[in-house]
C-alpha cells in the first residue's frame, strides 16, 4: 500500500522538472541571485565584496575560477568549526572525495540545505522520470540496492562527519523509506572494510525481493557476482525475478552494457544514467532511448562552462547556459549552495541540445594524453574500445592508458593496460582495431600516427581480471565510490599496475 501511495504521489508530481526544461536561463539567473545573497555576509563573501556584485560579469570580475587547493584553507577553517567561512553557517558534515583514485582525499562541505534541495531534490526527480518513461514499473513493491561507501575516522572532533557522498544519504534517508524500500541494512551499508561489506551484503540482499540498484557499474558487478555465488542461481533474474532497474553514474556505461545484460537477462530491465557527485547532482537521463542527460539547472547549483582551450589561463573565459554552443567540449565550472565558488570541478561535458539543455559527460579536465599533441580525451577512448570490442567479441572489465615517450631508437607510443572479461577473438585485430577507432575519433591521434613517424601502434597488456582491484586495494581505495582513472598523461599509474602484472 505505502509503494502505491509513493508511486501516485510521484506521478503527480512529476511536472517539478518543467522549469529545468523550459525556462533553464531564467532557473540560473535566480539561483545565481540567491547564492549571491546567501554568501555576502561571509568570510568569502566579504573578502571577494560580493555586496558589489549586481551582474554575472561582476561575479566574473569579482572572483577567479578555483581549483580545490585555492579553497582548501577555507575549508580546513569549516572543519574546524569555525562558522560563516565559504557559507552562512557552521557546517558539520563534510563528503570525501578525491576525484581520482590518485589523488589525497578532498572534503567538500555538505550543509543541511545542500543535501535536501540539491541531492535528495534531484533523487526524488530520478525516480519522477523513471515513473514517466516507465509507468508501468513495480520497483516500490521490493527493495533497492543502495551501494554506497562509509564514514572516515578524522582530527575534528564528533561534531563532524566525513564520509562518501552516499554514506551522508545513507545516514540522512528518513526512516520510513530506510524501513520499507532500501538494502541493505545500515549497519552493513556503512561498514568501513569493503571485503567485509561485500560478504555480508550480498548474503543479506539474496535473500530479499530487489526490484531497483543505485551505484558504480564496476562495483555493482562485483555484488552482483558475489550474490550469484552465493545463490548458486545462474544468473540474476532467478535471484531477483522483480528486477527491473539500475540507477547509475560515474562513469561511461558502455563498456559494461554486456556485461550486466548477461548477468540480468531481462527484457524489462531499465538502464537510467545521473550525473552525480559529491559536489552536487547535476545531471538525469530524461528520455528512454536517449543516454544524454537533462542539466539540472533549478537545484541549488549554478554553471559555468569553459572551453578546453582556455583551461590553465589565467582569466578564462566562461560561458553560463545561455552562451554555450552544441558540439563543443566544455570544462564545467560550478558555484553551489555548498559555498563552493566558481569552482572547476574537473569534468568535461558536451551539449547536445540547447532547448532545454542537455550533456553528455566527455572525460575529465585531468583524464587525458597529450604528450604528442594528440589531445586524446576519455570519451575517444571509450568509443573507440566500443566498436573494437563490438567488432571481435571482447567484453572490458577495467583499463588505462598513458604515454611511452621515445627511447633509444624505440618510437612513442599508447600504453595501455586492459583486463578483459572476455577476450576478443583475434587480439592482434582487436589492436588495429583499436588504433583504427581512435584515428576515426580523433584528427589529431591520426596526424600523429601517420606513417608511424610519431606515435606507432598502441601497446596493449593483457591483464587479469582483479590486477585493477589490487591496485586499488594496495591504495587503501577499495569501495563503491573509487574509480580507476583511465587516461594519465604521465606513466606513474601505469607504472604501478605493470608492477602488479609481473609480480603474478
Amino acid at each position: 500500500m505505502i509503494g502505491i501511495l509513493f508511486k501516485s504521489y510521484l506521478r503527480t508530481t512529476r511536472y517539478t522538472l518543467t522549469p529545468t526544461l523550459t525556462r533553464g536561463e531564467e532557473c540560473q539567473q535566480k539561483i545565481f541571485e540567491k547564492l549571491i545573497k546567501q554568501v555576502a555576509p561571509t568570510q568569502w563573501g566579504v573578502e571577494h565584496s560580493y555586496k558589489d556584485i549586481t551582474s554575472i560579469e561582476d561575479f566574473k570580475q569579482h572572483v577567479s575560477v578555483n581549483s580545490y587547493a585555492d579553497l582548501q584553507p577555507y575549508i580546513e577553517k569549516m572543519l574546524a568549526g569555525e562558522p560563516d567561512v565559504l557559507w552562512p553557517s557552521v557546517v558539520r558534515w563534510f563528503s570525501c572525495s578525491s576525484g581520482t583514485t590518485a589523488g589525497k582525499s578532498k572534503y567538500i562541505p555538505v550543509p543541511k540545505g545542500s543535501l535536501y534541495d540539491g541531492h535528495y531534490k534531484a533523487m526524488m526527480d530520478v525516480l519522477r522520470v523513471h515513473t514517466a518513461l516507465c509507468p508501468q514499473h513495480h520497483i516500490y513493491n521490493g527493495r533497492g540496492i543502495t551501494l554506497g561507501g562509509s564514514f572516515q575516522k578524522h582530527a575534528y572532533g564528533d561534531a563532524v562527519l566525513l564520509g562518501d557522498l552516499s554514506a551522508l544519504l545513507i545516514r540522512n534517508t528518513p526512516f520510513l523509506i530506510e524501513k520499507m524500500f532500501r538494502s541493505p541494512s545500515p549497519d552493513i551499508a556503512l561498514l568501513p572494510d569493503w571485503e567485509e561489506k561485500l560478504e555480508k551484503m550480498a548474503a543479506q540482499v539474496a535473500r530479499q525481493d530487489i526490484t531497483n540498484l543505485s551505484g558504480v557499474p564496476s562495483w555493482m558487478l562485483i555484488l552482483l557476482k558475489k550474490v550469484l555465488e552465493i545463490s548458486g542461481k545462474s544468473d540474476i533474474t532467478e535471484v531477483w525475478p522483480n528486477l527491473e532497474l539500475f540507477i547509475h553514474g560515474g562513469v561511461n556505461f558502455a563498456p559494461y552494457y554486456s556485461q550486466f545484460r548477461a548477468l540480468i537477462p531481462s527484457s524489462k530491465m531499465f538502464y537510467l544514467e545521473t550525473y552525480n557527485a559529491s559536489e552536487g547532482f547535476f545531471a538525469v537521463q530524461d528520455r528512454r532511448e536517449s543516454k544524454d542527460m537533462l542539466l539540472l539547472t533549478n537545484h541549488g547549483i549554478f554553471y559555468e562552462f569553459m572551453p578546453l582551450s582556455e583551461v590553465g589561463v589565467l582569466n578564462p573565459r566562461t560561458y553560463t547556459i545561455g552562451e554555450v554552443e552544441m558540439g563543443v567540449n566544455y570544462a564545467m565550472v560550478i558555484t553551489t549552495n555548498g559555498g563552493l565558488c566558481r569552482y572547476l570541478i574537473g569534468d568535461t561535458v558536451m551539449f547536445t541540445s540547447l532547448a532545454p539543455h542537455r550533456i553528455i559527460v566527455t572525460g575529465r579536465t585531468t583524464q587525458f594524453i597529450n604528450a604528442f599533441g594528440e589531445e586524446l580525451i576519455v570519451d575517444n577512448a571509450e568509443r573507440a574500445l566500443h566498436k573494437a570490442c563490438a567488432a571481435t567479441g571482447a567484453v572490458i572489465s577495467d583499463y588505462t592508458a598513458a604515454p611511452k615517450y621515445l627511447e633509444g631508437k624505440s618510437k612513442a607510443a599508447h600504453e595501455w593496460v586492459i583486463a578483459f572479461e572476455r577476450l576478443p577473438e583475434n587480439f592482434a585485430a582487436f589492436v588495429q582495431l583499436l588504433d583504427q577507432e581512435l584515428k576515426n575519433e580523433n584528427s589529431d591521434y591520426e596526424a600523429k600516427r601517420s606513417k608511424d613517424i610519431l606515435l606507432t601502434s598502441p601497446i596493449v597488456h593483457i591483464a587479469e581480471k582483479d590486477t585493477f582491484l589490487l591496485w586499488l586495494k594496495s591504495r587503501g581505495k577499495l569501495g563503491g565510490q573509487h574509480k580507476i582513472p583511465r587516461l594519465s598523461n604521465d606513466r606513474d599509474m601505469i607504472e604501478q599496475i605493470l608492477e602488479l602484472i609481473e609480480r603474478k
